[in-house]
């Protein structure tokens, strides 16, 4: 499965065009490299999802066939850590 349908379909990335413009801007990693929206995502991957809001590590324990309801969207990740930030923290009036 290609890595933006991935994240939209685990709910991690809202819609698919938003997780292929991460993806493009170099705000997905797989492996420490950065990672393209066409990426063939395999079970055991670590991905590193860098947001304005968080940055999110996460092990890939599945791959849903089709997309699941969202109740089960989580058993196809494992978090590894989530660290949020406020996009605002560096503005000094």
């Amino acid at each position: 499965m290609r890595l933006d349908i991935f994240l939209k379909n685990t709910g991690l990335i809202k819609q698919r065009s938003e997780a292929k413009r991460a993806c493009d801007a170099g705000r997905v990693q797989i492996g420490g490299q950065q990672a393209k929206a066409a990426h063939s995502v395999a079970v055991g991957e670590q991905i590193h999802i860098a947001t304005p809001t968080r940055l999110l590590d996460i092990e890939v324990l599945g791959i849903p066939e089709r997309q699941p309801a969202r109740r089960d969207r989580g058993r196809f990740y494992r978090i590894l850590r989530e660290e949020h930030r406020d996009p605002y923290e560096d503005l000094s009036f």
